[in-house]
Formats: structure tokens, sequence, C-alpha cells
């Protein structure tokens, strides 16, 4: 606000009038004054935006209809600098002349400062350039957006990014109220789709080659190719003038530019053929305007309009989205002015009482004017709907216009393609966006669909999006420095090399990739303990290392700190206990049974048999007699038809219907008796106490599990075992040792856990051990990259080549 007040000052010095007064006492008055600040001269851009302007204002004082005998008179006010201290004393040179409004500024670094200065006058704004979200904002209420702001373009290139499957871009930008902030908009919209900005290389306002070949020069050793500039019509050119000169609009870089870039195709078309060269495969968005009779009538006009004007390289003065957008702000502003009349306000300016009340000096602060009614145009501005050439135009709540939507072309020689469309509504799509307002949204993965793209270096294969850092850096790759089980992965006594099968996966993966990966392996941990493979997958996350590889369990503590190759390797938990031969001896026919079973049998015999005898004594001889002698024919009977050699026979419907029933059981009771002993007699038998992670969990004997392992924390955390249960044990020889002699020893284990493909190495050597149970985990083994490192990608397709090559 201290420069707001300073450039006030500076004005005043310049003789503004000191009385407050009205424009007119009617409610509809003969003319009303609009300013236009613009740098008109710059380029072919401004140019065209002039034309559109002054063509607007003759088209509105020409049409009755809208404003009835109520003339517009536009003040063009040149903005010589377009941005700083001067710009903002010509916008205040235009308020000095009882202006309602002021379409303009260019840059939104001037409309920063001069939407103070529209706050305390209450002038509304109308721009169609400064773009900046934060523009937005509370802050400025009489700032209004007559185009769509850099959150919706922001918005369509991250959409973009994702939708080819790229991670991460670089972002180069003029640092600047527009850039700074349209590029936070651009991190914003990526992190909602997992993506990120890994560098930003930003410009000053007025760099030179120099300074553009030194900020191009970072970008180039960085490892992302994917580009997005956003810079204004006239940076934007020498930008991609040295880029192309360092080599890098070639195969494998990918540029999106914003709508800069767009509107200096279409203004200066055709471009000369060594400034297309330099934008080749540059993919660029345009803001999307409808196809509509009034358009085409006034493009079929623009001829007659720019008759005698030129571009900077002597062709026709060609008309950009820009330049539409610039029409419809006067008659948006028109429509506005006419509400506002037809409400029966008048245009009338007071004296500010604030400044009125300071004295002193030569400084005339009252001569300052407020337009009374600024806020009602300003509701009557937001209020409009209408259909311009631009399409629709109706404001939102948050004050922005509806249905933002962009296209997507592809600079293709001499021209542009147009490969798509992106809308707020439905995103990308091939079909123009009023076609889908008419249908449901769906921005469904499957939706989301754009045509072909020539890409940098004439190539229709998409770019990979990145490449390693041409620095000189090597991937610093952390490496378990094991004590056991070194099969796996073990550091060559003497070098600075590894061996072991995870090695060797790595490598071969990283044989079959199409580009070289250099990268030094570094061991991690000291040698004399297995060091945590959760803190070596953490200290990729802080920047110590690159990637993780060796034995490193996948779990979802880890997933979270990150990303994964697919499983080389599945291992989970399991259970490893003594367990000790069972002999064959004189009284090995009775083990197929437990002796609950032998009482269980021998009790349904003679319930049977005496079933049997009450349902057939009354009818059958042959269970009758002396009590003695009918006991032992329920014994003989029940027990005999175990061989199914029972001599009674059954006469009663209901005894032969049990006596049936029971002999299917004995068929069964036979088959199996005789299938378990003939596995005893005939395959050796291993028994353990222990059967399981079950019988673990509900004793309390101590378990073993190996020196930094993750089952450490699973068998605390997700089965609550108590922690003093566990022992730690580093070597394989330990644990040996420690389940050899027993949880009844000092420092011995009942049982010990740990991973699959380590207990499989284990008992190879070890007879008399053994795997118990089920495995209880479901694991894997996989190396370890940053989040959404694109190379995690590449070395997961190869690892699968590789399993599926060994194991066949």
């Amino acid at each position: 606000m201290n420069i707001v007040c300073l450039l006030v000052l500076v004005v005043l010095l310049n003789g503004l009038s000191s009385n407050g007064r009205a424009m007119n006492n009617s409610t509809r008055p003969d003319s009303v004054n609009i300013g236009a600040l613009f740098s008109f001269n710059t380029n072919t851009v401004a140019k065209a935006i002039r034309v559109a302007l002054v063509a607007a204002a003759e088209d509105v004082n020409s049409d009755p209809s809208i404003l009835g005998k109520t003339k517009l008179r536009i003040s063009l006010q040149e903005d010589s600098k377009y941005r700083g201290f001067l710009s903002i004393a010509e916008t205040l040179q235009l308020m000095e002349r009882d202006t309602v409004a002021i379409i303009g500024p260019q840059t939104s670094t001037t409309a920063h400062v001069i939407s103070h200065i529209a706050n305390e006058l209450q002038v509304p704004i109308l721009s169609f350039s400064a773009t900046d979200p934060t523009l937005s904002s509370l802050e400025f209420p009489f700032f209004i957006r007559t185009a769509h702001s850099d959150i919706f373009q922001m918005a369509a290139i991250a959409e973009l990014v994702d939708y080819y499957g790229w991670r991460e871009v670089i972002a180069i930008y003029v640092d600047d109220d527009q850039g700074r902030n349209g590029i936070a908009a651009l991190g914003d919209k990526l992190a909602e789709r997992r993506c990120k900005i890994s560098y930003k290389a930003p410009m000053r306002p007025e760099a030179s080659r120099e300074d553009i070949t030194d900020v191009l020069v970072k970008v180039a050793l960085a490892e992302s190719r994917i580009i997005v500039l956003h810079t204004n019509t006239l940076s934007g050119p020498r930008v991609f003038n040295a880029a192309h000169y360092l080599g890098m609009l070639g195969t494998g870089y990918v540029w999106i530019a914003t709508n800069s870039l767009s509107a200096l195709i279409d203004t200066d078309s055709p471009l000369p053929s060594d400034a297309m060269d330099n934008i080749q495969g540059v993919l660029t968005l345009r803001m999307y305007t409808p196809d509509s009779e009034p358009k085409r009538k006034f493009v079929s006009r623009w001829s007659n309009l720019t008759k005698g004007q030129s571009n900077d390289f002597g062709g026709p003065l060609g008309l950009s989205a820009f330049g539409l957008y610039a029409y419809d702000t006067v008659w948006l502003l028109a429509h506005a002015l006419d509400a506002f009349f037809n409400q029966g306000n008048q245009i009338t300016f007071s004296n500010d009482s604030k400044l009125s009340n300071i004295h002193g000096g030569s400084l005339h602060l009252d001569a300052v004017n407020i337009f009374n009614e600024g806020n009602l145009l300003r509701n009557s501005i937001l209020g409009v709907n209408m259909t311009g050439l631009t399409g629709p135009i109706k404001y939102t709540s948050g004050g922005n216009l509806a249905n933002p939507a962009y296209e997507v072309l592809n600079v293709i020689g001499t021209g542009v393609r147009r490969i798509g469309y992106w809308s707020n509504y439905s995103g990308l799509s091939v079909l123009p966006p009023e076609t889908l307002y008419k249908k449901p949204p769906n921005r469904s993965s499957e939706n989301q669909k754009l045509g072909p793209v020539i890409w940098p270096g004439e190539t229709t294969q998409k770019p990979r999006g990145w490449v390693f850092p041409n620095n000189g850096r090597h991937l610093k790759i952390g490496v378990p420095k094991r004590v056991s089980y070194q099969e796996f992965v073990s550091e060559v006594q003497g070098t600075d090399m590894f061996n072991g099968y995870c090695i060797d996966v790595f490598t071969s993966a990283l044989n079959l990739l199409q580009y070289a990966v250099p990268f030094k392996l570094i061991p991690f941990g000291d040698g004399h303990e297995n060091p945590s493979d959760t803190e070596l997958v953490r200290l990729i996350t802080t920047g110590v290392f690159d990637a993780a590889v060796g034995d490193v369990t996948i779990t979802t503590e880890r997933t979270r700190m990150a990303d994964f190759t697919q499983p080389y390797i599945e291992s989970g938990l399991v259970v490893v206990a003594p367990v000790r031969k069972l002999d064959s001896n004189a009284w090995a026919f009775l083990r197929p049974f437990t002796a609950r079973m032998w009482c269980i049998t021998a009790l349904f015999f003679l319930v049977v048999g005496a079933v049997v005898w009450v349902l057939e004594h009354r009818l059958n001889d042959d269970f009758r007699g002396p009590p003695r002698k009918q006991v032992v024919t329920i014994l003989w009977f029940s027990f005999s038809t175990m061989f199914f050699a029972h001599k009674e026979n059954t006469v009663s419907t209901l005894g032969r219907i049990v006596l049936l029933i029971w002999l299917f059981v004995v068929l069964i009771i036979n088959s199996s008796y005789t299938a378990s002993l003939t596995s005893i007699l005939t395959v050796q038998k291993l028994s353990s106490p222990i059967k399981g992670i079950e019988d673990l969990i509900s004793s309390k004997e101590p378990i073993g599990y190996q020196q930094g392992s993750f089952a450490r924390n699973y068998l605390i955390e997700e089965l609550r075992i108590d922690e003093s249960r566990l022992v730690p044990l580093r070597t394989t020889g330990d644990t040996a040792k420690a389940l050899k002699d027993g949880p009844h020893k000092k420092g011995g284990v009942a049982a010990y856990i740990d991973e699959r493909a380590y207990m499989e190495l284990f008992l190879s050597t070890r007879c008399e051990f053994s795997i118990v149970g089920q495995e209880f985990t479901k694991n894997g083994w996989g190396f370890a990259f940053p989040r959404d490192s694109p190379l995690a990608i590449d070395v997961s397709t190869c690892n699968s080549e590789i399993v599926r090559e060994w194991r066949s």
C-alpha cells in the first residue's frame, strides 16, 4: 500500500483536478469513459489486441440495442514498460478521466499493484491477460478476470503429464508474479496426481541470451526430460532458440508450453522457418473458443480490420484467442453497463474523505476521486450472462468464468495440429467440450483420450521422460552387509564388490535395460551384526542412498517409505523346530489311532452290538438264550463286524438298517487304519511337539529369530508375543545350537522363525530340524527405490523376465 500511495502522489503532481464531480445527472449519460492499459507496441499479440478493442468499441457504439444512445469512449493508454513504477503511474492517468472501468493491464505484476488502487477508488479492472491465480483472492474484489485463470491451464498440464505416465517435470518460468504463482499452482495440481516438479528454473524478466543459456544448461543436467515452459510472448521464443542451439529439442525431450506460445503462433503465422524449427514437436495449450456464426463473421472481418498492419515478420496480423477475449471484454462491460443503467443507477464521483483530511505541502491528495457506484457496476459485471465470440460468458460464485477449456496442440511442420481438448468438466478428450456438457462428467482413465503426437526429434514413440543426470554422479545403492546367509548377498573381502544371488538378479536386470545405469554399491552395516533393512530403506527417503539392493523384504512399513520392484523371490515367515525320528516297533500297530480314538471305537462297537440285540432278541433265535450267552453274542457280533465275519442273521427291518450303516462306518475305519499303518511301517516319520505358529503363541517358551529381521516387529505387533520370549540369533551356527539346546537351557529356543528362503538354505544341510506348520505370512524380496522412481518400473519388468527365464 505504501508504493500505491506514493504513486498516487506522483500522479497528483501532474495536476489532477481537486474537485469531486458527477459525470451526468441523467440516468443514461451520452458517453461513458473506459480505459485500456496495455503494451500495445511490444509485439504482434499486443497489436492484435489493440485492433480487437477498437473494433469492439465501434461495434458496441453502432448497436443501439445494447446501450441506447450512450457511447463508450475508450482511452487506449500505452503501458510503455508493462511493469513497474511507470506503468502504475499510467494507470492513474486513466483514472484521472472519470473512468468507470479499466481493461487491462497486460501483466499480473502490474495488476497486483493497481488492484489496491482499484479497491480504494472502487473502479473495476477487467483483464484477459493477467491470469495469475492469486489475483482471484478476496484481497482484490475489484479485479475481474475476463479469461480463464492459470489454475485451469496448470490443471490441464498436470493431466497431460499424468496421462502419459510421467511423474516428474522441470518448470522454466519468468520469475515474476504470474510465473511464480502459475508454477505454484502447477505444483499443487501435479501433487494431486502423485506427480511433482523436480526442478524449478526461474529467469529474470529481462533475461539476456546468456542468462537463458545458463538456466537451460542446468536443466540439461537434471534427470527429468519433461519441461513445462511458462513465459510470456517475448521471452518464450528466446528460450526455444537457446534450447534448440543446445540440442534440447531432440529425441527424448518433451516440451509443454502454456498458451503464450499458441497466441504467438496464431498472431505471427506463418512464423519463419528457423523459428518453427525451434519448436517442432512442442505441445502447447490454446484457450478453447467454440465455433459459432459470430466468431466466423469476425474472423472474416479480421483482414479488413488489420489492413495496413503487419506482424513482426512482415506477414499479415493474425488473430489469437487473446484477441477474441479482448473483443468480448468490451462487450461484457457494455452489457454490464446496460444492466447498471436499467437499474436506475447513475455514474458519480466524490472525493476520498480519508485523503481530504490530509493537509500540508503542495500535494493535492483530495484530488483523487472515488467512483461511488463502482461496487454496483462490479456486481453487474459478475452477473452478466451472454454469448460472445469465445462462447457462453458467465461467472461462477468464485469469480471465475464457467466451463474453462483448452485445446491441446502439437507443433508440426509449419503450423499446429490439434490432438485433443481439456475441459474442467471431463478432462482430456478428442471431442469438443460442448458435446460433453450434454453428458454426465466422466473422468475415468478409460475416458481420457488424445490423438497421436509427433514428439521432438520427429518420433511418434512416447519419450521415456527421464535420463540419468548428466553430471557424472553414480547412483548410490545401499547393500546390506550381512553376517548370515551370505549366499544371497555378501561383500568380496578386500574389494568394493558384492556377489550373491540378489546381486546377480540386479545386475542381470540392468543388463536388460535399453540404457546404461551408472551405479556404485555401498555396504550398509558394520559386518558384525545383520543390519536393519527397514533403516536401509529409510535412508533412501533422506537421500543417503538412491536405491537398496539385497534380500530386502517388502513389508507394509517399508512400502510407505519407498517404491519396490515386483518380488523376485516369494518368501513368507515359517516355523522351524527340532524333530525326532519315529522308529517302528512291536507296538507300531497301535500308532494309527490315538488312545482316545481307540476308546471311542471300542465304545461304538459295544453300543451297536447292544442296539442290534435290543431290536433282534424278540424275533431272532440267534439273539436268545441264557443271559451269559446273550452277553457273549453281543460282544462277538459287534467285534466280528470289523472283519465282516458275523454269522448271526438280522431279521428286523430296523436291525438291518442299523447294521448297514454300521458296516459302512467299519469300512471307513478299516481303510483309515490300513493306510496309516502302511505309512508308519514304510515311511520314516519325523515328529515335533510344536505343530505350528499357533502352538508358539499359546506357549511361553522362547522363540528365536534372525537379528535385524522384520520378524521381530511382526511377532510383537501382529501376533502379540511378549518381547521377553524373543531371542535374536546372528549366524546359522547360533541358530542350530539354540535349537539343539532347547527351551530349557540358557540361550536355547523351542523354535526359530524366519523367512522360507533362508530356512530352505538352512535346512539343506541340517536334517535334525524341519519346517512345521504352514507359512503364516506372504512376503517377497524386492529392490527399493525412491517414491515414483521411473527406474523401479523398468527394473521390475526386467526382474520378471529374468525369473521366468531362470525357472524355465
